[in-house]
């Protein structure tokens, strides 16, 4: 069986962003949106007890400051991940920037306001991620009209090795 994690970024999704839809779909989320601030040893601390609750297999669904927790998680902890999932990645220079131990995809968009596609490319290189190019998808969230994302679930369904996704 594998689980399905939902990575959140600083601030609590709308509720017709796509995270929250798969939220209700059977993703789980870990940790649950805090919202602000983002404190990224209060997250990774999370993420590692949702990860270590279990010894199955986990694909990590990451939006927006929720990939810099999964790179320090990655930097301080192993566990049963099978692959993750990074969604318009913000790049502040004091991240993590080793490869990941397990698969990635990295969604990078065209006109993201909180990362250029040039510096979203290089992070994915810097982490050993696959890139997509999303086009011009803003931050793929419900302000750049993004409550259903579709393309979403297929990449996730690549990371599970054969897994479906809930919903």
């Amino acid at each position: 069986m594998t689980r399905f994690l939902l990575v959140p970024g600083r601030g609590v999704p709308l509720a017709n962003h796509w995270s929250r839809q798969w939220a209700r779909c059977g993703f789980v989320w870990a940790p649950p949106p805090p919202g602000p601030p983002y404190v990224a040893a209060d997250r990774v601390a999370a993420l590692q007890a949702v990860v270590a609750a279990s010894s199955e297999s986990a694909v990590l669904v990451a939006h927006s400051a929720g990939c810099l927790t999964v790179a320090f998680w990655a930097e301080q902890h192993t566990g049963p991940v099978a692959g993750a999932l990074l969604v318009t990645s913000p790049a502040p220079d004091d991240i993590p920037r080793r490869p990941l131990p397990f698969p990635a995809i990295m969604v990078v968009s065209r006109n993201d306001p909180h990362c250029g596609f040039d510096d979203g490319v290089r992070l994915a290189g810097d982490w050993g991620a696959r890139v997509v190019d999303a086009g011009p998808v803003g931050h793929l969230d419900s302000t750049s009209g993004f409550g259903p994302w579709p393309d979403g679930e297929k990449l996730v369904a690549t990371l599970a090795g054969g897994a479906v996704p809930p919903g």
